[in-house]
């Protein structure tokens, strides 16, 4: 490079500059060809991993390898002090950013590879639920103290910021009181997000009940809490409603559900013909999980008795399937087999008493 810009110094000043780019973007072009190739190459050995590299890293690398030969090759350059001090400070900035881009994208694989390690498709996922969401808060951690990290290189780029830095770090105890302040609700979500992630009242895939809805908890992030209803309408709480509201959490220990399903019939329905039925109908499905099946006259009224059926089901969604499921066809068995024991409304008639008729 020095060498082919010695040759040119009799030419015009912008041609070097214009040679230095354009040899520039040709590395990056160049670099990003073969980490690429490399990437595809070395799949075989590994999919998941370099897939997920040429997913994340497809775009950073082009940028960030071009502006490294840009503020090698500006220094044998011939340009004015003044123009090549912004030129540097302007190309050091856009080096921060870029080598920041590619190192949040790393973050990104490692958590796609420890998202692959701890699946949580699968029956029993309870300890994969507990990895994700600690691994989902340390990774938004991770990236927030890394910008904070950049922007603060950033600063450090411009000679005044550099020259007023004992005055600014002499005032940081004052604006680090005045920010507390500010920032107090901030703070306080931030600080209840760590404790979640690591007491872990609440995970990824946890089956709960907040303000009167059932869901599933889909995202923990910084400061709130996306749980997802049944419906697929969207609860979002600010993250600090789970560590001072109480709530239902159904799957805190384990991802396996109880369900329970309700049949009001008349005192007239035989109960060993309905008990043969339901554990013939949970034998035939594959959504019970072979654990629990009970069925019971919880309560009594002057016209119907309850009755309680018990099951239980790998994880909340196939419980619901469950329940539904075993519904339909206790119904459909009483209806064709004891019709007659369907709640009915029972009254006595007797004739009316005609006046005089004693006499």
């Amino acid at each position: 490079m020095p060498f082919l810009v010695g040759e040119l110094s009799g030419a015009p000043a912008w041609v070097p500059a214009v040679l230095l780019v354009t040899l520039s973007l040709a590395v990056g072009f160049l670099a990003r060809f073969i980490l690429l190739q490399f990437i595809r190459y070395w799949q075989s050995r590994d999919r998941k991993l370099f897939k997920s590299l040429e997913k994340h890293l497809r775009g950073s690398m082009f940028l960030f390898i071009p502006l490294l030969s840009i503020r090698i090759g500006v220094n044998y350059v011939h340009i004015q002090p003044q123009s090549l001090t912004f030129i540097t400070t302007t190309i050091n900035i856009f080096i921060i950013l870029s080598f920041c881009s590619v190192l949040v994208r790393l973050i990104n694989v490692a958590q796609d590879m420890l998202f692959i390690r701890y699946d949580i498709n699968i029956s029993n996922n309870l300890r994969a639920r507990k990895i994700r969401t600690q691994i989902m808060y340390v990774r938004k951690v991770a990236i927030v103290i890394l910008v904070m990290l950049c922007l603060s290189l950033i600063l450090l780029s411009f000679p005044a910021v550099r020259k007023f830095g004992t005055t600014i770090l002499a005032g940081a105890g004052v604006a680090g009181i005045i920010i507390g302040f500010a920032l107090q609700k901030s703070l306080v979500n931030l600080f209840a997000g760590i404790q979640i992630a690591f007491t872990q009242p609440i995970k990824i895939d946890d089956a709960v009940v907040v303000e009167k809805e059932w869901g599933w908890i889909e995202e923990i992030n910084l400061t709130y809490v996306v749980v997802r209803l049944w419906d697929l309408r969207r609860l979002v709480l600010p993250i600090t409603y789970f560590t001072e509201n109480p709530f239902q959490n159904w799957t805190r220990n384990n991802a396996q559900i109880l369900g329970t399903v309700f049949l009001y019939v008349d005192y007239s329905m035989p109960l060993q013909p309905l008990r043969e039925h339901f554990e013939k109908v949970l034998s035939e499905t594959k959504l019970w999980d072979q654990e629990t099946q009970v069925l019971q006259v919880t309560d009594t009224t002057e016209k119907t008795m309850t009755i309680r059926l018990l099951m239980t089901a790998q994880n909340s969604p196939t419980a619901f399937d469950l329940r539904c499921y075993v519904r339909e066809r206790m119904i459909e068995f009483i209806q064709q087999n004891y019709p007659q024991s369907l709640p009915q409304v029972r009254a006595t008639l007797s004739a009316p008493v005609v006046a005089g008729a004693e006499e």
